[in-house]
């Protein structure tokens, strides 16, 4: 089974993300990952059953979406993780903007990244109770960033939550959503998107230049057994498109 991995963008822990992942993609002594910090591998992409991509402000060029495309669509799958669908520009009064300016790649992954409010607890809903992937997973309360995302394809919500209020942060204030994904299936030719929402980290100084330190770490997500449960499952669904997982 051949993974590969890019791990790279802004405003993330990404070497803490990186190391995680690899960590539970070597549970599993049949798996070899290539890793890079952006799309332009396409030898490693080619030759892969599955991506995994966990960034942040990280756009692939027009040839580099054709690629992906092309993966999907002779059965590749792709695990996209937290800030995958994110394009971000900050404005002169520092409010963040998440301007169309890749369509293509958005429009493939089948959302983009609008904004989230301040970081706290959400609950997350089972959505499709009957799909293989949610089997035996109930509702859960997480602490992590809540992704509002607007829909630019079809998709298959397997997990979700509600919110109704202000992101102050950002250009895209103001949401009333009773269904927010946080996790779906994106199916495309013979392949398939997976994309989970969760899973923000930061340290120290990956806030720069917008800020030289940010005093309290944040793990998110990473603190609770369900997301790497999600997160194994992520990669099994993987596995299973290779014929190497029931």
């Amino acid at each position: 089974m051949r993974a590969h991995l890019v791990a790279s963008g802004k405003y993330h822990d990404i070497d803490f993300a990186r190391l995680e992942l690899l960590k539970l993609l070597a549970e599993d002594a049949r798996i070899r990952t290539t890793v890079s910090t952006d799309y332009a591998d396409l030898a490693a992409l080619a030759g892969a059953e599955l991506l995994i991509t966990y960034t942040c402000d990280v756009v692939p060029d027009p040839s580099q979406t054709a690629a992906l495309e092309a993966f999907l669509r002779r059965g590749g799958r792709w695990f996209a993780l937290h800030g995958t669908n994110s394009l971000l520009r900050f404005g002169a009064d520092g409010i963040c903007d998440t301007p169309d300016e890749a369509p293509a790649f958005m429009d493939l992954v089948g959302t983009q990244f609008a904004a989230h409010p301040p970081i706290a607890p959400f609950k997350v809903e089972i959505t499709r109770p009957d799909h293989p992937f949610t089997a035996g997973l109930r509702g859960f309360r997480i602490e992590d960033e809540l992704y509002l995302t607007r829909r630019r394809g079809d998709i298959e919500v397997l997990l979700h939550t509600a919110f109704t209020g202000s992101c102050p942060e950002f250009r895209d204030a103001d949401w009333d959503e009773a269904e927010v994904p946080v996790l779906y299936e994106r199916r495309i030719g013979e392949g398939a998107i997976l994309y989970l929402t969760l899973g923000h980290c930061r340290g120290h100084y990956d806030l720069q230049p917008v800020a030289p330190f940010w005093p309290h770490p944040q793990r998110c997500g990473w603190n609770y057994p369900v997301f790497y449960e999600l997160l194994r499952r992520g990669i099994r669904w993987g596995l299973a498109a290779s014929g190497s997982e029931a």
